[in-house]
């Protein structure tokens, strides 16, 4: 396997790494209208913006000792044919001005994240010239990793596990595996009962099975579809939910079990208390109430990732994930601005086509009274989840787990039986902070060494909790960790914690510190964020949404930025052959 992409390094196509001496960064003085051929300063912009070719300072990396000056620039790949008109007037030039040669087909790519970047590198790849604008000074979105806590403890700030990154089409395309190294923990995931009982998913379903006793045979029979059709997965990743089924039978199977564990019946086919424990710990993770049958469907599809291949680590952390994505898009032609935070869609006239990796709600303002009234009127309807507050940990050892079991699980779910995480989700929709909270932590450091200092930790834990609240999650989820590892305290070296509101400042998108960007019940799973079979295009000529407020939801998949993409290339650009994403 692969060495992780250097962030200095770009990818031939013979996969060989090379160093780009030409990879530099160029200073741009936004507020110079000579320099732009602008009338004045672009509306929203910040001074010392900068635009950078390569991706030494996206990644907050040191940059290349050899590079060149700041005449250099990266080439574009062949253009394909402009069939687009310009959509707009050329009014606010700004950042745009480096979008490319004069004439071609151009688009301009708001946000960083794996969506916004999996955009750019599908339309890079088709020669169209590509700009990324990003408002933190570092890419990633919910893929970032940093030094949250201690020098050397390498914390995900976001995302942190991706069950969806091996059956993601966009990912399989991409290579993702042969770019990235991964780790693959044999128990995906292991449920906390109390404090020295814990029940595992082990990647393997009959070893699974075998653990539960009477429950065995219900579990496998709940999975065993999933696991016989391993690319019903992909398929349910691919497309709009209101597009005819790629896969009928298996989509009628899947719909059968969400029946099955999304209403009150879903105590029915169970015998003990381990299995719906163990499943229940799943179906949590998109802070809604249970049973429901978005939780159920999403729930059901993260839990048969896990006998598939798996729910895998990034080797290093999920900024691997961007750093991968940055590389092809900089090899590509794509260029991106850091520090930048667009305003209103008038500072993108310039473009063919616009991706916006952004919240319904960051649209509306964005998009002001250009929207139609009956399109703003459905972005307005869009519901936010719950929130999520988070710590990360930095540790002298591993946890101290009294029941050892949990120590070998890549994730951790806390929660105790399915009555309390049931009770736990339906007080954080009421407003109320659980007396027995919900928490979801990852060890990556038990399988990736690369994260710490030998010998030392971290864990990455958060727990659920009123939307918006500005509790600062530290003292509950280490109350909650220490119920099922006493003396967990005395490996604490240092924490660092967001509430639900600090990761809403931290990423707009995350509205009310909804880490789905936006509810996951059954009607917003269909309505993402509009009933549409092509819900990535808005109303608006050449302006996509490609964020995870789009099919299929939520998760480091890259999916909704490469289908908005293939709109835009179909729709805009006259680009009717998908182009290939392979390293």
């Amino acid at each position: 396997m692969e060495e992780p992409v250097d962030a200095t390094a770009v990818l031939t196509p013979g996969q060989q790494r090379v160093q780009r001496p030409d990879v530099v960064e160029v200073a741009l003085d936004e507020r110079d209208p000579e320099a732009l051929e602008a009338p004045g300063p672009l509306p929203g912009a910040h001074q010392g913006d900068d635009v950078v070719t390569g991706l030494a300072e996206l990644t907050g990396q040191d940059a290349p000792d050899e590079a060149g000056g700041s005449g250099d620039r990266i080439t574009h790949g062949p253009m394909v044919p402009c069939g687009a008109r310009r959509r707009f007037t050329a009014r606010a030039r700004g950042a745009l001005a480096i979008l490319g040669d004069v004439g071609s087909p151009s688009a301009v790519v708001v946000g960083a994240g794996p969506n916004g970047l999996a955009a750019a590198v599908t339309l890079a790849r088709a020669g169209v010239a590509v700009t990324v604008l990003e408002r933190n000074d570092t890419i990633g979105g919910g893929a970032r990793t940093a030094e949250d806590t201690l020098p050397g403890f390498r914390h995900d700030i976001c995302s942190a596990v991706h069950p969806s990154a091996y059956a993601s089409p966009f990912f399989t395309r991409f290579g993702l595996r042969d770019r990235i190294p991964f780790v693959d923990p044999d128990v995906p995931y292991a449920h906390g009962l109390d404090a020295g009982r814990a029940v595992l998913a082990w990647r393997d379903l009959e070893r699974t099975a075998d653990g539960l006793g009477p429950d065995g045979p219900a579990w496998r029979s709940l999975f065993a579809p999933f696991v016989d059709d391993p690319e019903l997965a992909a398929a349910l990743l691919s497309d709009s939910p209101l597009r005819p089924p790629a896969r009928p039978v298996g989509l009628t199977r899947l719909a059968l079990r969400v029946l099955d564990q999304g209403t009150v019946l879903w105590d029915r086919r169970w015998q003990t208390e381990e299995a719906p424990a163990l499943l229940t710990g799943v179906l949590a993770h998109p802070i809604q109430p249970m049973p429901g049958l978005g939780t159920a469907a999403a729930g059901l599809v993260l839990a048969a990732l896990a006998h598939l291949e798996g729910w895998p680590l990034p080797v290093g952390g999920s900024q691997a994930i961007v750093d991968a994505l940055a590389a092809d898009a900089v090899a590509h032609g794509a260029r991106t601005v850091t520090g930048h935070e667009v305003t209103s869609l008038g500072e993108l006239e310039d473009a063919d086509v616009a991706m916006l990796d952004v919240s319904p709600r960051a649209l509306l303002a964005l998009g002001g009274d250009r929207l139609p009234s009956r399109y703003a009127a459905w972005l307005r309807r869009y519901r936010y989840g719950g929130g999520a507050a988070k710590v990360d940990y930095a540790l002298s050892g591993p946890v101290p787990w009294a029941d050892p079991g949990l120590g070998r699980a890549g994730t951790v779910h806390l929660g105790g039986s399915r009555g309390q995480m049931a009770a736990a989700e339906a007080a954080v929709a009421h407003g109320r902070q659980p007396v027995r909270p919900y928490v979801l932590a990852s060890q990556p450091t038990t399988f990736d060494p690369t994260r710490a200092p030998e010998g030392q930790h971290v864990l990455w834990a958060y727990t659920h909790v009123p939307a918006g609240s500005s509790l600062d999650p530290t003292e509950t989820v280490t109350r909650r960790i220490e119920e099922f590892a006493p003396g967990f305290r005395d490996v604490v070296l240092a924490s660092s914690a967001r509430s639900a509101e600090d990761l809403e400042r931290y990423n707009p998108n995350y509205v009310g510190g909804d880490i789905a960007v936006g509810s996951v019940g059954l009607p917003q799973l269909l309505a993402r964020p509009v009933p549409s079979p092509a819900p990535w295009r808005t109303p608006l000529a050449g302006v996509y949404l490609c964020s995870s407020a789009t099919p299929p939801g939520p998760g480091v998949h890259g999916v909704c930025g490469w289908r908005a993409a293939l709109a835009a290339l179909r729709h805009d650009l006259d680009v009717r052959q998908e182009p290939d994403l392979s390293p």
